[in-house]
Order: structure tokens, then sequence, then C-alpha cells
């Protein structure tokens, strides 16, 4: 019997078909040797295993007794940082993977081309063996390059703003908004293209998914994310010779404030054809055709919020007070799917209170307006299914009629039981 268990250990470990299996598309890129990069990965193949670690490095090894080749220890620049994993599994036993180089890893290699290095490294994603066999290492080539023509086009930022640069503008039933705008700083060369929407008060709210460009999506889920009142239209051509770009916003006579209520304008970026960084669903067997990838993010682009209430904007109070926190208590503990209930003091003149929430990384998950005479939030427990964070951290800020600020609570800690 043990001779039984060893002899179908060995075929399991050893002579499993998983040497080659799993392919990806792109296999090479050219990335910003001075910026950061954003590229779309197709894995196919992966059915027995599960994605796991994903490490910049400057050279490999074989990865004996597993299969392929990994990361060399002592050069490594670096992981894929949690906040920009866009992951998702996509397609018949495919898997699309989001490649956000931070700055911090192209300035590592940067460094070591400057002192007689090849000028390349290296993107070595693990994936690991579900039944108990070799796990399999994956690697793209990153080339050194300008965030010019040859590198994929793809958006590192995007911040939009109202002309006053307010965080939230505030304005009367039927009043005409200020006119805004969003500057896009990106990577490469390509056709910016997609539109303006916004949610109105009523509208179901917009989940993380709904937030990202299009072209970070797998090519199943782009037709599926949640649409709104569209504003307007655009399509820009942009340069390689440039990193940023101030996209114009919608004609404001035809965006709505008839009635009370939060707004949101959400900025919608549509996938546009880069042969940079387009990926091959056939090359890895995921699929058939290609998937464009132009206008690809590693993150959701926030959206611009405005106010519509009733009361005349300058009926504010001259003392208007410091707002402070109630509750949770600092470091209060938090249990995983279960609502917490946030409140806070009130304050004289306020038109509007922020409550923001986020994890220990930055990354926020939740926020939430109230009007005057609110002062008490239940955040819904499936909100904590977005991290993997033990620590959470959260805020509360009032604003007045014409969206400045008069106060804010500092940070409070929360620790998961």
């Amino acid at each position: 019997m043990k001779r039984i268990f060893l002899i179908s250990f060995i075929l399991i470990f050893f002579f499993q078909p998983a040497f080659g299996q799993i392919a990806v598309n792109p296999v090479g890129v050219n990335v910003n040797a001075s910026g950061p990069t954003v590229v779309f990965l197709t894995y196919g193949n992966i059915e027995g295993y599960r994605p796991s670690e994903a490490l910049w490095c400057g050279e490999m090894e074989n990865a004996f007794p597993h299969v392929g080749t990994r990361c060399r220890p002592g050069t490594i620049y670096g992981s894929l940082p949690f906040a920009f994993d866009q992951s998702t599994e996509s397609g018949v036993g495919g898997f699309t993977d989001i490649m956000s180089i931070p700055s911090s890893v192209a300035r590592r290699a940067y460094q070591e081309a400057a002192r007689g290095g090849v000028g390349t490294f290296f993107y070595v994603r693990r994936f690991e063996s579900l039944i108990g066999g070799r796990d399999v290492y994956v690697n793209v080539t990153c080339r050194l390059a300008g965030g010019g023509a040859r590198v994929p086009f793809a958006l590192t930022g995007v911040q939009m703003s109202f002309a006053d640069d307010v965080p939230v503008l505030s304005i009367m039933r039927g009043e005409q908004l200020q006119p805004f705008s969003a500057e896009i700083r990106y990577n490469g060369t390509g056709q910016l293209q997609g539109r303006w929407e916004v949610v109105r008060p009523g509208d179901e709210l917009p989940l993380i998914e709904d937030l990202l460009t299009e072209a970070t999506l797998p090519a199943e889920r782009r037709g599926l994310q949640r649409r709104y009142l569209e504003l307007e239209r655009f399509s820009y051509f942009l340069p390689p010779s440039s990193d940023s770009f101030i996209l114009p916003g919608p004609d404001v006579s035809a965006i709505p404030s008839d009635f009370e209520g939060m707004y949101m304008i959400l900025l919608r970026v549509e996938a546009t054809d880069d042969k940079e960084g387009d990926s091959s669903l056939d090359e890895v067997s995921a699929g058939f055709g290609t998937v464009n990838s132009g206008g690809v993010a590693g993150f959701p682009i926030p959206p611009l919020r405005y106010f519509v209430g009733s009361t005349p904007a300058g009926m504010t109070a001259s003392n208007t007070g410091a707002i402070k926190p109630l509750f949770p208590e600092p470091d209060a503990a938090w249990y995983p799917g279960e609502p917490i209930d946030f409140s806070w003091t009130d304050v004289i003149g306020a038109a509007i209170y922020q409550l923001e929430l986020e994890d220990r990384y930055g990354t926020e998950l939740l926020t939430a307006w109230m009007e005057p005479g609110i002062f008490s939030y239940r955040a819904p427990g499936w909100v904590f299914a977005q991290t993997h964070s033990n620590q959470l951290k959260w805020r509360v800020s009032a604003l007045n009629q014409n969206g400045v600020l008069l106060s804010r609570t500092a940070w409070r800690l929360m620790m998961k039981e």
C-alpha cells in the first residue's frame, strides 16, 4: 500500500502535464523607465491551479522541483500592491491580470540598467496546484523604454475637479453646475474614448467594477457594467509627446439638478485598439480573438459629486464648532460580515456630512453622504468583504452649502476581531 501511495505521489508531482501548459499573452512588453506602467495580461489553461503571488525581479532561476523559472532571491524589486490587484478569472480556464508596475519598481530596474545591466526585468506570477502537484511559474519580460508610442496605452492617474476645486459642490434646486474637467495622466499613445454619465438620487449606486475603465475588465464582463444617464460622449487622440491631458467636462446646461440629494458624475473610459498592449486569447487557449486594452487602468476612477439642496448658500452660522466622532470608539473591534454603526456630533451650518472608510492600505471601502440632521450611518456587512486588512480607519467631514470644509475628525482606527 505504501508503495502504491509513493508511486501515485511521484506521478502527480513529477509527471502531471503542467510543463508549457499555462501560458500568458503578451509575453513581453515595453514599460516606462521613469514612471508607472499598466499592462493587460491574459493567462490560459489554468484549470487545476490557483493564482498566487506576483513579483518583479531582475534575474530568474530554474524553479525545480516546480515548473518554470522563478525570481532569484536578492533580485526582487517588489510585489503587486494589493490596492492595484484587479486580477480575475476569465473565459474558459483563463485568468486576466492587470500588471500595474509602480514607479519604485521601474526606478529600481533603471538603476540596475545604469550600472551596466541589460535593461530588462521580469514579472513572475506563481500558480499553485490544487491537487498537491508542482506549482507553475509564468513570467513576462519587461523592457525599459520611455513613456511614448512603444508603451501600452494606459491611464496612470485621473483627477476630476470643479472650477473652484471643492470636494463636493452644493447648489440650489434648478441651479446650473459650474464647469469641471478631468486631468488624465497616461503612458503610450492612443484614442481616449468614452462618455460622461450622471448617477441621480434614487439610482442604484455603482460598484467598484462599474468605476473601472472598460479595458481593465475581462472581455466577457465589458458589457455588464451599470449604465446611467448619459451626458456627453468624447473622443480625443492622446499623442506620445506628453504624459497628461485635460479632458473638458460636458455642457453643464445638460446636467440635471431637478431633485434634491447627492449626484455623482462618472467618467466612463471605453476600450480601444492598442497594438502595444492588446492580448490574444488564441495564443493562450483562453478563447478566440484579441482583447483590446487601450485605456486600461489599475484603479477605479472616483466619481465627482455634487449636492442639490433647498437651503440658500450663505445661511451658515459664524461659529460652526468642531465635529467629533462618537462611535465606534478608538480601536473598537469589527467582525467580518456584520454591519457597523457610525455616529458623530452636529456642526452648526453644515449642509452635508461625509463619512470615509478605508483599510490599512489606504483603499477606499466606503464613502457615504448624509444630509443635515442625520448624525449616524450603518455600513452594511458586505462592504468589509472587499478587504483582507485586519485594520480599518474612518473619519467624518462637515461641509457647508458651498462645499467648503467646516470641520473634520481625525482618523479613528478599528481592529478586526
